[in-house]
């Protein structure tokens, strides 16, 4: 019976072993996966975003909570240094809607999303390959002159 017993424990054991890796691998891809929201009244939901260093790829959800149409009230998410911030926008104006105001093939812009509506949402999965906890970045909804408001800092955490 002592057998069965040290057995069964060691299979609990090996079991709980098992369930505390599939966890910290479940925790470690949450903090890989962003959520942001923008309001009707032009701001996002949050000033400060950041991931863990260990996070290759990035997935960020953005919804609009909003109810106005996206002729009236799109929102976008763009992500850039913020040195290249303004300068970004200021470019994206003339790329119109059906480009999401990003400048098609700027390489200055990190990720974007594409513009969302009230009660819609959308992501964008991007490498964080090259970006440093060091840099300074910041996310802005490049909707025309919603910039200015809307934006946020992103940190990588090192």
């Amino acid at each position: 019976m002592k057998a069965k017993s040290t057995t069964l424990r060691n299979m609990t054991s090996a079991s709980l072993l098992g369930l505390g890796l599939f966890v910290a691998s479940q925790a470690s891809a949450n903090e890989c996966e962003l959520k942001i929201a923008a309001t009707d009244a032009m701001q996002f939901d949050t000033k400060e975003l950041s991931v863990p260093a260990t996070c290759k790829e990035v997935t960020l959800t953005l919804t609009h909570t909003g109810t106005l149409p996206k002729a009236a009230m799109g929102h976008n998410w763009v992500l850039t240094k913020a040195a290249d911030m303004s300068a970004v926008a200021t470019d994206g104006m003339g790329a119109g809607a059906d480009a999401a105001y990003v400048k098609a093939g700027d390489t200055r812009v990190i990720a974007h999303t594409g513009l969302v509506g009230g009660g819609e949402s959308t992501s964008v999965t991007f490498s964080t390959a090259g970006m440093s906890a060091t840099e300074a970045y910041q996310f802005f909804c490049s909707f025309p002159g919603h910039w200015a408001i809307m934006q946020g800092s992103f940190k990588i955490q090192g």
